[in-house]
């Protein structure tokens, strides 16, 4: 059992699988960074200094009565919230993630779809004196009648 195991463990589409879920959630992480980050700010900044992360609904206070300034002061109180700004971000994280991996499947698909055409032989020339396209193997012109040189 233990050595039927390890064949499939040891397959290329499980090794394959494993490290695009281990780069998958690299990636994920660098996305976080760079939406919470670099993203939103300016769009908080635009939008009259508002920090998405800090959008956030009481739905019941918690031990010390809000207003609470952050959604960590809400928290920390115990209050019960909805935190759409969290929302708003995780939103535009799959977003990002899921184009990255549009762009990815789309070159893929071309770099398949590029080995399974065979780039076709031509089957036709044009004839030096009149310009027709004519057979590849012919040695005379069938529109000007002209003889071609072979080769």
């Amino acid at each position: 059992m233990f050595k039927e195991f390890k064949e499939f463990a040891m397959r290329g589409n499980v090794v394959d699988m494993a490290v695009g879920i281990i780069i998958g959630a690299a990636f994920g992480t660098i996305v976080k960074s760079l939406v919470s980050d670099i993203i939103m700010p300016p769009i908080g900044l635009l939008l009259g200094n508002v920090d998405f992360a800090n959008l956030f609904v009481v739905l019941k206070p918690g031990a010390t009565a809000g207003p609470y300034a952050s959604l960590a002061d809400a928290q920390a109180a115990g209050a019960v919230s909805i935190n759409y700004g969290a929302f708003i971000n995780t939103i535009i994280s799959f977003i990002i993630v899921a184009f990255a991996v549009f762009l990815v499947i789309r070159g893929i698909n071309r770099m398949q779809r590029q080995k399974e055409e065979p780039v076709a032989e031509p089957t036709t020339k044009t004839c030096p004196f009149c310009q027709s396209a004519i057979p590849i193997k012919a040695t005379k012109c069938p529109f000007c009648t002209s003889q071609l040189k072979e080769g």
